[in-house]
């Protein structure tokens, strides 16, 4: 009944809870609330609430990259955040948003990797865990702010004789870039952005960009059964660098 309502509506130029097509629902952001992580923050978009922690280790870097540190992303569905979600290993919803928010970090260079080697056989390892708190549409996009603002006040840690000394810091993670994702959405001809969870269960087509802080497109996922037109597409990603801004404006 909710998800009729909802197409009713979209379908006359309105949506459920009157926003703007191009409007997003409340943004907050809180960096650094867990003191004893490498880095940390909890970004909401309305409802839905996404937790990032950082953490850093030493490994080995991968063979055709010596040279360079190491991201690694991992979410997790907590099943008090949503009734859809369950316990147990992480399903293909949530490895596909760590895939998303990774490819966006990466692509991005938003990290410079080649500073974060410790000596000839070590590196920096950079784990970003994602918890997603609450669900209520569009995870995507919070989970990217989320991520980003951690890794925004991450710290590198001490290492001694080989050994990270937790709790002891020598300077901040470099970090260049502050990409972040815009998903947009196609239904009844309109395009729209932050879609809650009954414009997600309506809307025919979405494409999730990432943006960076000079308008470069780093990332790009189709979800969505709908067919997009080569037009559609371009005022999908001109919307994506348009609100890309608005986003960032929360990072900083």
């Amino acid at each position: 009944m909710q998800e009729k309502y909802a197409l009713e509506l979209l379908e006359m130029g309105k949506r459920v809870d009157g926003r703007k097509f191009e409007e997003y629902r409340e943004i907050k952001i809180e960096k650094g609330p867990v003191q004893k992580a490498e880095g940390s923050a909890i970004a909401s978009i309305g409802k839905t609430k996404v937790a990032a922690g950082v953490k850093i280790e030493l490994g080995e870097p991968f063979p055709d990259a010596p040279n360079e540190g190491i991201l690694i992303v991992n979410c997790e569905f907590s099943p008090v955040a949503s009734p859809e979600f369950e316990a147990g290993p992480p399903g293909e919803d949530a490895i596909e948003l760590a895939r998303i928010v990774d490819r966006t970090l990466r692509e991005s260079k938003c990290i410079q990797l080649d500073k974060l080697t410790v000596s000839q056989d070590k590196v920096f390892i950079v784990f970003v865990d994602l918890h997603v708190l609450n669900d209520h549409g569009n995870l995507l996009d919070t989970s990217a702010l989320a991520a980003v603002a951690a890794l925004s006040v991450t710290r590198l840690p001490k290492v001694e004789d080989g050994q990270i000394k937790r709790g002891e810091y020598t300077g901040n993670l470099p970090l260049v870039y502050k990409p972040v994702v815009v998903s947009v959405c196609k239904a009844c001809s309109k395009f729209l952005v932050d879609p809650d969870l009954e414009e997600e269960d309506v809307v025919e087509s979405k494409l999730s960009i990432g943006v960076r802080d000079d308008g470069k497109i780093c990332a790009m996922q189709k979800q969505g059964t709908g067919t997009l037109k080569f037009e559609d597409v371009g005022k999908m990603l001109d919307l994506a660098i348009l609100k890309s801004k608005e986003l960032r404006n929360f990072l900083a």
